[in-house]
């Protein structure tokens, strides 16, 4: 499939003894696909998968698989999905951090991966986390393997990388915005579409955004892009999801605005400056 418009990696809301608020969750996902976002992510960094139990990860991937059989939505996994997810349309797959093997190893490793992985794959690549930067050449050769269907870019700069990519992506191979602050100017350049945090906010504003450019509506663009990076900005000043989930309770969507160690909930100061923006 064409991986195009927004993207949800969804939070995960927790009640007030610390569990899984899977209603919250539900809700949530609802607003935002009825609000016009192509698709979800389950899983991925935003939902603090590391601090979930395999138990709470297999609820989590039920819950928001049934929210998107429902509108017929696409439900990319940031975990291995198994056989019993067939809603999962790809699998949100990480180069492979820490140990740095080289784009070599990166294409190797993908390569592989995509013989075998019940479902097709998304590469994340984020190198301020993973310690492993990948050339334009690098990025091509995984987008021309079979069953990769895009990539999420998130190199935390808008670098030559980008550009030369974009300029000359393989077929068929959608280049997704990671970084929410450098959307519009992705977009510009031929981005598809982003996964974005941000969007759990101003949903309807992120959609009209990437339309926008899209069609060729660059004035409107423009504006929706100068509006929306302060939001983004302002939602990223601490530690992802601690700010989202802040604005979020404050609105009233999820019952508690807790996230699990290592991340500390958002300051006061920083949940003020993004409900400015909120809307």
């Amino acid at each position: 499939m064409e991986l195009t418009g927004v993207f949800v990696p969804m939070i995960t809301p927790f009640d007030e003894s610390g569990a899984v608020a899977y209603p919250a969750l539900e809700s949530l996902a609802h607003q935002i696909l009825e609000t016009g976002a192509t698709g979800l992510v389950a899983l991925g960094t935003t939902g603090e998968p590391s601090a979930l139990t395999p138990g709470e990860q297999h609820g989590i991937l039920t819950a928001l698989s049934k929210v998107c059989a429902h509108h017929h939505a696409p439900l990319l996994a940031g975990a291995h999905p198994g056989e019993e997810f067939p809603q999962v349309t790809a699998m949100l797959s990480l180069v492979p951090p820490f140990v740095r093997p080289g784009p070599a190893g990166v294409l190797a490793h993908f390569t592989a991966l995509a013989a075998t992985s019940p479902v097709p794959l998304v590469i994340y690549h984020v190198p301020p986390r993973t310690g492993q930067p990948l050339d334009s050449a690098t990025l091509r050769a995984i987008g021309t393997l079979d069953r990769v269907l895009g990539i999420k870019y998130a190199t935390g700069t808008l670098d030559a990388d980008a550009i030369a990519l974009l300029a000359d992506p393989p077929p068929n191979f959608a280049v997704l915005s990671g970084d929410d602050i450098y959307l519009s100017p992705l977009l510009a350049l031929g981005a598809t579409g982003g996964i974005l945090a941000s969007a759990h906010l101003a949903t309807d504003r992120f959609v009209a955004l990437v339309t926008a450019w899209r069609t060729g509506d660059v004035s409107t663009a423009r504006k929706l892009g100068h509006e929306l990076t302060p939001l983004s900005t302002a939602l990223f000043a601490e530690p992802n999801p601690t700010v989202i989930k802040a604005v979020l309770h404050a609105q009233g969507r999820i019952p508690t605005p807790s996230v699990r160690l290592p991340l500390l909930p958002a300051s006061p100061a920083a949940l003020h400056n993004a409900l400015r923006y909120a809307g």
